[in-house]
């Protein structure tokens, strides 16, 4: 840390009326060497017996009588601002005011920011955290930029690396991540991918979803036990239920799942046979039927040939092979 920032706010409120010392002491808690919330106005004016509003007006003379004095020390300002313009000029609030003070000393770099004329604050909306910039005009970028790259997502279906992020977009790495740490439209998961926030990917919060992500990363069929271990789900028959819902998975054997994205389709064994066939536009011989089936469905051969001797949907022919039978 440069600059002792607690000296600083000192050196400062020492130039004041003792009133307006002590309001803003309390409204952005200045005593302290430690991270903590100031006051509000109506709690400090009860303290001194008068309205929010008098406390307001008090703040707004200290901070017109401080604004000169703070012109005397600008090496701290030009420090904020130095470290502002590596990520383009904004940051998000939390982060930054940890980069400049850690876990001490915050409300006083808070403070400062404040009191000069070339921060703006931002305050947190739907969409994005609270961030700290040199000029409004970074607003309009930042809107533009996380717009962008929303729509670069939606197009990729996919969550993808920061890397890859960087490679659909003109902005410099350090840039790009101040504007993604502020967006809160995409987020990035457990393993360092970004994605938007309704993404299962990105944001699991259902028990399907999480299990989703389960399939995804062991890519592999799993019996909906171990899927419940992976998910943390104390009841394995609660899983089971969500699976079996969901058109994402699919039954592939005994209490077996698999993802459908992985070329696996919906159905019971006789189903999958006939798709078999269908496919390949032709009788087949059992053991053909038997191999194209087995890629499927996790059951025994004689699972497969007992749904084959089924007359209702199959017939065979003179040849020995296996066909559809018409309705």
């Amino acid at each position: 840390m440069p600059f002792n920032y607690y000296q600083i706010c000192e050196k400062l409120l020492k130039t004041l009326p003792e009133k307006q010392k002590d309001v803003l002491l309390k409204r952005f808690a200045l005593d302290s060497k430690q991270a903590k919330k100031g006051q509000t106005l109506e709690a400090i004016g009860k303290q001194f017996g008068i309205t929010r509003e008098r406390v307001r007006q008090i703040e707004t003379d200290a901070f017109s009588r401080l604004e000169p004095e703070s012109k005397k020390d600008q090496k701290v300002f030009q420090y904020f601002k130095s470290l502002l313009k590596k990520t383009g000029n904004l940051r998000k609030e939390e982060a930054f005011l940890y980069e400049l003070a850690s876990a001490k000393f915050q409300n006083q770099v808070y403070f400062l920011l404040t009191l000069s004329e070339d921060f703006i604050r931002f305050g947190e909306t739907r969409d994005f955290y609270s961030f700290w910039a040199t000029d409004r005009k970074t607003w309009v970028s930042l809107e533009k930029a996380i717009s962008l790259i929303c729509q670069k997502l939606k197009k990729a279906g996919k969550p993808l690396k920061l890397k890859e992020i960087n490679n659909l977009s003109s902005l410099k790495p350090e840039v790009l991540n101040s504007y993604l740490e502020i967006s809160k439209k995409i987020q990035k998961n457990a393993k360092g991918l970004f994605g938007l926030k309704d993404w299962p990917e990105i944001n699991p919060k259902r028990i399907k979803d999480k299990a989703f992500l389960a399939f995804k990363e062991v890519q592999k069929p799993l019996h909906f036990g171990a899927v419940a271990n992976l998910v943390g789900q104390a009841l394995p028959q609660t899983v089971h239920n969500e699976l079996i819902k969901d058109p994402r998975f699919v039954l592939v054997g005994r209490g077996i799942y698999a993802l459908k994205e992985w070329g696996y389709e919906p159905g019971m064994v006789k189903d999958v046979i006939m798709n078999v066939l269908k496919t390949a536009g032709k009788p087949l011989k059992k053991e053909e039927i038997i191999v194209k089936t087995l890629k499927q469905r996790m059951v025994k051969e004689n699972t497969v040939l007992l749904n084959l001797s089924n007359k209702k949907y199959f017939l065979k022919t003179q040849e020995g092979r296996y066909t559809i039978r018409e309705a």
